[in-house]
């Protein structure tokens, strides 16, 4: 087994919990729900294409510091909707609303997740770092399953710094009893967790399940997770 490290710290959207998916679950039942097609007139598809490029935007000035949590969640649905045409602020903020109960209760996991994670417990203390709103994401962990597996949650909001600044994975290892030096970062976002961890000393896992090209150099890429225990727990 490889015994340098003894904490592993994984982002959970995107990399474990199947963002996408469940998203767009949750989009399409509130999208049929509230009639919106008829209203704006504007197929469910066009909707998502608009909804996703707003709010990747928006996350990405939230992680920047340029936008606040209650600014994100306010503008993302209003300015998808609003890209079609008006809508009644009050069917957008119960839109938004629902969206914030119904999505995390979805359950769909990254492929090969929960069998990954069954073979690295027991060998590894695991933890969550993430940028997502910690009251969402402890709905994730526990609808989800994963729960079980992890000891330590920090999330950006509740430190008021985002990945990948070094503040949160420093505080995360020290949640954990961790050091630089026993600890391995495993994210999906090569800027903000492979980059970020690798500019604060911990070594890194870059999940690249689509098999993205990029110029960095992390000190371990997968694409899929059965690769991770294989190289975690080899002899």
């Amino acid at each position: 087994m490889n015994t340098k490290y003894q904490h592993l710290f994984f982002d959970l959207d995107h990399t474990l919990w199947d963002f996408e998916t469940n998203s767009q679950e949750a989009l399409l039942d509130l999208y049929q729900r509230y009639d919106i097609e008829h209203q704006l007139n504007a197929p469910v598809q066009d909707f998502l294409k608009a909804y996703y490029q707003i709010n990747d935007a928006l996350w990405k000035l939230y992680r920047e510091g340029k936008v606040s949590k209650a600014e994100l969640r306010h503008q993302r649905f209003q300015k998808a909707f609003h890209s079609f045409g008006p809508l009644e602020e009050g069917v957008i903020a119960k839109f938004e609303e629902e969206y914030m109960t119904l999505a995390p209760q979805k359950t769909a996991l990254m492929p090969g997740t929960l069998e990954m994670l069954s073979k690295l417990k027991g060998h590894f203390n695991m933890h969550i770092i993430s940028n997502g709103f910690e009251e969402t994401q402890k709905v994730k962990l526990l609808g989800s399953g994963l729960a079980p597996f992890f000891e330590v949650l920090i999330c950006s909001d509740t430190l008021g710094v985002n990945k990948p600044e070094a503040k949160i994975f420093v505080n995360a290892m020290k949640e954990a009893g961790a050091n630089r030096k026993n600890s391995l970062m495993i994210g999906d976002n090569l800027q903000v967790d492979i980059l970020g961890a690798r500019n604060t000393g911990m070594d890194q896992v870059y999940y690249n399940p689509q098999g993205e090209s990029h110029n960095e150099k992390p000190t371990l890429e997968i694409r899929h997770w059965s690769e991770l225990p294989a190289y975690l727990l080899q002899a």
